[in-house]
């Protein structure tokens, strides 16, 4: 989990005409954080792309993070599309030149291509700046004429994003991960947070939606009893949130979603939520103190109130995933006992560290590099699990130790035990799912090589399904007057 796979050194066909090759490059995992976490789904980038090639072409989909070795050679691709992140921007140059010398045409997309094109242009043959899925059949065609262009520009502006092609699942390992329905309805967020990668310089999105009707369809295509959805914020629009729930409702599926802790704002929601099959959201609280929300921009209730939402989200039988970022400039060193305190007397099933991290091209890099306070410029470290600044008011080291234990801490048994539900009947699998997640780092490997990721999970999130619907059958029982009052739904386990 540490080191990508070696590169093969031997000849190669010519490349095939009409071929091409996706290509997801590896990155070292943080051993304080779960392994697990990188299969429970796919990325939605290269299949949605793929899902954009023309005919003739045929396109196969790589992923080297699932264990299976480096990207294939046989038969050789003519087109290589390669996803570039800061944090694996070497790995991601070091494949373009293995495919290059062997006569491939390399393509890059990706955050990092926008935030810093220069440093990748001289490695690869044509960059895409923005969206990729309006600009890969572009590139296809100019290589069958012999025109490709170095540059080419895809907005996220166009009106067609509710037109886009489903993403080639098929193309997919099934085997390797939890489950492979990754799903997008909405585009965009509404907050700019100084510090997320939506604030990237030349980064425009704006909100878009997609037909309720049209994302249940596809989450029923692909035959999975459990879906995530990978939007920034599902819960940005309420009107819409609403609306994909009662299309949801009727499939009798579970998912999980990002959303801002503002969805508690109407408990009704919540309520229609957990009707249409939510058991878990993903929410960045990202401090608890207000100064460090404030000077960050992110619109969010005030943190004195983040216990009493969470509870209506628990109430409603959905379990919560809390984001927490470390090192802003009012931080200090009680800041890590202070959050994993809250964090267990909240009862939240599972928490997610960072260490703050100014990406290229944010307003927060260049703050930081305007003081002088950024250590260096070695993106593989720019990964949220390593300090590249001086913190304001802590040592670069009292940081990275106080990040480390906040993980530690809070996957040690005795926190796990006491951040169990309230009702008896939920503990046996809540016990299991965070055993299987954290503590079980030794084992990922072997079920990622093997392709038993599945496998192994699947009996959980049956169990979690059959508990689900059972609640969601006594929800619906009490009428649409209970609202959050439902105070034994954290029983349901879910």
């Amino acid at each position: 989990m540490a080191r990508a796979p070696q590169l093969p050194d031997r000849r190669t066909t010519a490349p095939v005409p009409y071929r091409a090759l996706l290509v997801n490059p590896f990155y070292p995992k943080d051993p304080n954080a779960s392994f697990g976490k990188h299969v429970l789904t796919p990325s939605l980038a290269l299949t949605s792309i793929a899902a954009a090639t023309p005919s003739p072409w045929q396109v196969e989909y790589w992923d080297e993070n699932l264990l299976q070795g480096p990207p294939p050679i046989e038969p050789f691709p003519e087109v290589v599309g390669i996803t570039v992140h800061l944090t694996f921007a070497e790995r991601a140059f070091e494949l373009a030149r293995f495919y290059r010398r062997r006569g491939a045409i390399v393509v890059f997309g990706g955050l990092h291509v926008l935030s810093c094109p220069d440093e990748c242009r001289p490695h690869a043959d044509a960059i895409v700046l923005g969206e990729g899925v309006r600009a890969w059949p572009e590139i296809l065609r100019d290589v069958e004429n012999d025109r490709l262009r170095p540059e080419y520009h895809g907005s996220f502006r166009e009106p067609a994003y509710a037109a886009d092609p489903p993403p080639a699942r098929h193309l997919l390992p099934r085997r390797s991960f939890l489950t492979t329905t990754s799903l997008i309805a909405t585009r965009g967020c509404h907050n700019r947070c100084g510090f997320c990668y939506l604030a990237t310089d030349g980064l425009k999105i704006p909100y878009q939606m997609r037909a309720p009707d049209q994302v249940a369809a596809e989450f029923a295509a692909d035959g999975q009893p459990y879906g995530v959805f990978t939007d920034n914020n599902l819960g940005s629009r309420p009107d819409y949130l609403r609306a994909l729930c009662a299309a949801l409702r009727p499939r009798n599926k579970i998912w999980s979603a990002a959303v801002t802790i503002d969805v508690t704002d109407d408990p009704s929601l919540v309520r229609d939520m957990a009707l249409a099959g939510c058991t878990g959201v993903f929410i960045g609280f990202e401090s608890l103190a207000a100064s460090n929300l404030d000077a960050a921009r992110k619109k969010t209730p005030r943190p004195d109130d983040y216990a009493r939402r969470v509870r209506i989200l628990h109430d409603h039988g959905i379990q919560v995933n809390g984001s927490f970022v470390l090192g802003f400039d009012e931080d200090g060193p009680d800041v890590f006992a202070r959050t994993v305190d809250w964090i267990e007397k909240a009862r939240l099933e599972c928490a997610t560290f960072h260490i703050l991290t100014p990406y290229p091209g944010t307003p927060l890099f260049r703050q930081l590099e305007r003081d002088g306070r950024l250590l260096h410029r070695d993106w593989s470290r720019y990964d949220t699990a390593n300090v590249v600044f001086r913190p304001a008011r802590m040592t670069v080291e009292q940081l990275q130790q106080g990040y480390e234990w906040c993980y530690r801490t809070l996957f040690s048994l005795g926190s796990i035990w006491r951040r169990r539900p309230l009702g008896w009947r939920a503990v046996p699998a809540y016990v299991a799912m965070s055993l299987l997640y954290k503590k079980g780092n030794w084992l990922w490997p072997f079920l990622i090589r093997h392709r038993l990721v599945h496998t192994v999970w699947r009996p959980l999130i049956e169990i979690s399904r059959w508990r689900h619907l059972r609640f969601r059958r006594r929800l619906a029982a009490r009428g649409e007057h209970a609202g959050a009052g439902v105070g034994t739904c954290v029983s349901a386990g879910v």
